[in-house]
């Protein structure tokens, strides 16, 4: 192993297993909380509680792993492209992939140490965990009851709202069925607001105390009449006492490991035993289902009583054949025969839907064995390249990208998982989904990393579609035509001195001529001694500023129109689609709507990809960019065909302004304040303070104005959500409008003499007129500031 390999797989290793270890005791101390209600109050021994510790630590193999190669790749590749590291190694010939190399081959050997470990321990451990857990709640009664759900205790179905009390003795509203007879219906209903279990630790007997609450009991009743009525006996209790048998309970032997067959027990070839038997088990019931709903009909023995004529033909209504008397019996037997074929379905249904859960469990849990280590590399090609593209190391953005990415992984494949309980989904695919959907992200990744391009580029997906429609990208020509020499304006430029000519040359636009002026003033400077290079190098040949704003207005023109072409095809498909399906043409409005989004989707990239390019024109024009992002929110996304041709016209007009050149320069006098650099920088505080502080007073006035407008309607949760975020919006307007305030008065503390600005009085109105205020205050600020300077 060369020295470099040695390396990188040593600093992998040792995060490696710092970061595991710290992961595994975080999740440990999540399964304590977890299980502390079932450990609490029953005088184990710590040996047991440390047992079941050990034995879940396994169980979260599964969880861990994954997290914690995604987090060390993204942690080592970003600290070494941070430090310089892989541009060392790039420059000595080394690639990603080669740097790579001997990562690579121990994640494919940890891979197949996980699939090992996932079919022979992690069996091992459910298995073990199981039972104990069935050892423990036998211990105390209290624990053998699960607060939300019924449990199976002695003769009764016990179901309790909440558990309290050292021990969980002490029970809220407690609902319990006491059983029936075997294969029959359960008829007694205990309901009481409270209760409590006492017992005695020498007696297998427990005391179940009720209090407040009413018995039921369905009274049987042989007369059909009687019978529909649902005669039923009801009596309130204050109190009332259940005696409980627990004897076989309480004598509980912690080393019990007779339960052995559930689907995470078993590992891949019982699982696949187990599975063949289920499906085989699902044909056969299927067949007796069908055989069962075949003979109800009578089809098979239907002629073995009757002789018809061959030759005779009846065409009529069949049950005019009978007296009307006949015909109620009839109707009244075909009544009766189609509801219990009804009972038999509806129970059947939900027996085979039962099996098809369990037994899907079985596929997905056979599967998962397979998934976890292929997912480890995986995770691996994800986080390593993310990591050299984002160059940044450590735990901060790392642990957010990581947790993201495992976040949005783990939830796809419970989410895929759980439809695939009921076969929604096949269990299969549903298992390899999240791992099939990263597995392209790792693909790209790894691309993208190793020709060392950024991690994202818009053009890529934006330049086919832009070539579709047409749409041609803009670049700066140069025309070297010129005026001729026996015009007025050639004859004006040759009686203008040298100074005045490079300024022509430099800032023609500003005098509103067109290219040809430029090449005739440079052609009248080459004549009197000063050649282009001279202009050039003195940086008077081109206007640098402005020919990079032509360049970021006509990349932010491309993309805006793009973005509106896809925004009006996007609305064409999906607003007549959203129409038709809600009026009676599901299928085409759905083709049709779904279209429009899948536009909308383009569009939206066009969209971010044009706010983006304004924005750096802006910036690069010196102006405001939080102004530019609402506008973009508020109208950019539903009225894209409005703000586009406002955004247009403000682009030229901010370009003609900015070639526009000051040509007075007026001399600064002494001004009075003491400290200009603290000024300045107390002023910038004061106006993007004032800038927030407007935008949260106008979020706060909609929310409360929407708040109101919906506040007798039936959408409760659209009222609620509004005072809500008028509430939060609220609350950072507060905070930006005293800050700002601060800063106002901060700015006088820069004057050599102190001036009355009605500091308190103008925050106190701030509050509910902020807009009216901070435009007097900025009024203030230039006329006391600027009286200041002259």
């Amino acid at each position: 192993m060369k020295i470099l390999d040695r390396y990188i797989l040593t600093t992998y290793l040792k995060t490696f297993l710092t970061v595991f270890i710290i992961l595994m005791f975080i999740f440990v101390l999540q399964a304590i909380w977890l299980y502390i209600g079932d450990l609490a109050g029953k005088d184990l021994d710590t040996f047991i509680i440390v047992k079941l510790l050990l034995y879940v630590t396994p169980t979260l193999i599964p969880l861990i792993l994954p997290l914690t190669i995604l987090l060390v790749s993204i942690m080592v590749f970003g600290q070494f492209a941070e430090n310089y590291e892989f541009a060392a190694m790039k420059s000595t010939g080394i690639s990603l992939q080669r740097a790579m190399k001997s990562l690579s081959v121990f994640i494919v050997l940890l891979g197949i140490v996980t699939f090992i470990f996932s079919n022979t321990v992690i069996p091992w451990a459910n298995h073990n965990v199981y039972n104990l857990r069935k050892n423990i709640a036998q211990v105390k009664p209290a624990m053998a009851i699960t607060k939300g759900q019924f449990n199976d205790i002695g003769n009764y179905n016990i179901k309790v709202e909440d558990k309290s009390g050292e021990n969980g003795e002490f029970l809220t509203n407690v609902v319990i069925h006491k059983k029936a007879a075997t294969n029959a219906k359960n008829k007694t209903v205990i309901i009481a607001e409270s209760g409590l279990l006492e017992g005695n630790v020498n007696s297998n007997l427990v005391q179940l105390i009720l209090y407040k609450g009413n018995y039921y009991e369905e009274i049987e009743n042989r007369d059909p009449k009687q019978h529909k009525k649902k005669p039923y006996a009801k009596s309130y209790f204050e109190e009332y006492i259940i005696n409980v048998d627990l004897e076989g309970i309480n004598n509980v032997d912690m080393d019990d490991q007779s339960y052995d067959n559930r689907y995470n027990m078993l590992n891949a070839s019982d699982l696949r035993v187990k599975i063949d038997s289920l499906y085989d088990k699902r044909d056969t019931n299927l067949k007796n289902f069908t055989k069962t709903l075949y003979n109800r009909t009578t089809i098979s023995t239907l002629n073995k009583n009757i002789s018809p004529n061959k030759d005779s033909i009846y065409e009529g209504d069949i049950l005019s054949l009978y007296n009307d008397r006949t015909k109620v019996q009839i109707l009244n037997l075909s009544k009766i025969t189609i509801k219990s074929t009804k009972d038999i379905i509806n129970s059947n249904k939900s027996n085979f839907a039962a099996q098809t859960k369990w037994r899907n469990k079985h596929v997905v849990s056979l599967h998962e064995k397979y998934v976890l280590g292929l997912a480890c590399i995986i995770l691996f090609f994800v986080g390593a390249p993310l990591g050299a593209l984002i160059r940044k190391g450590g735990i901060g953005l790392p642990l957010v990208i990581a947790i993201l990415l495992f976040l949005t992984y783990h939830f796809i494949g419970i989410f895929a998982k759980n439809s695939s309980m009921d076969d929604s989904l096949n269990p299969i695919l549903a298992t390899w989904l999240s791992t099939a959907i990263m597995l392209p992200l790792s693909i790209y990744l790894t691309r993208r990393a190793t020709k060392d391009r950024p991690l994202f580029e818009s053009d890529g997906l934006l330049n086919p579609i832009k070539k579709i429609f047409g749409i041609k990208s803009k670049t700066l020509v140069f025309d070297t035509h010129s005026l001729d020499s026996n015009t007025e304006d050639y004859k004006l430029l040759t009686t203008y001195d040298n100074n005045k000519l490079i300024d022509i040359v430099k800032h023609y636009r500003q005098y509103d001529y067109d290219i040809s002026y430029k090449n005739s003033s440079v052609a009248i400077l080459e004549s009197r001694g000063i050649s282009k290079q001279e202009l050039k190098f003195g940086g008077n040949l081109t206007d640098h500023t402005y020919e990079e704003s032509l360049r970021l207005k006509y990349l932010y023109e491309e993309n805006s129109k793009l973005a509106l072409i896809l925004y009006i095809i996007a609305v064409v498909f999906a607003l007549p689609g959203a129409i038709l399906r809600n009026n009676g043409f599901p299928v085409f409005g759905n083709v049709l709507y779904i279209i429009g989004l899948v536009i909308g989707v383009f569009y939206l990239f066009a969209l971010i990809k044009s706010f983006f390019d304004h924005s750096n024109l802006n910036k690069h024009l010196g102006k405001n960019n939080i102004s530019n992002a609402l506008l973009f929110v508020l109208l950019g996304l539903p009225l894209y065909f409005v703000f586009y041709f406002l955004q247009k016209k403000k682009i030229n007009e901010d370009l003609k302004i900015s070639t526009l050149k000051k040509t007075d320069t007026r001399e600064e006098s002494p001004s009075n304040i003491v400290d200009k650099e603290g000024f300045n920088s107390s002023q910038l505080d004061y106006s993007i303070y004032t800038k927030y502080a407007l935008i949260f007073f106008y979020f706060t006035v909609v929310f409360l104005i929407l708040h109101f407008a919906f506040k007798n309607s039936t959408l409760t949760a659209v009222t609620s959500a509004t005072i809500q975020l008028a509430a939060i919006s609220g609350f950072i307007f507060i905070i930006y409008a005293i800050t700002s305030s601060v800063l106002f008065k901060k700015l006088f503390s820069y004057l050599d003499h102190a001036k009355n600005t009605k500091h308190l009085l103008w925050t106190l109105l701030s509050f509910v007129a902020y807009p009216l205020i901070s435009k007097f205050r900025q009024q203030k600020i230039t006329e006391d500031f600027s009286a200041e300077k002259k």
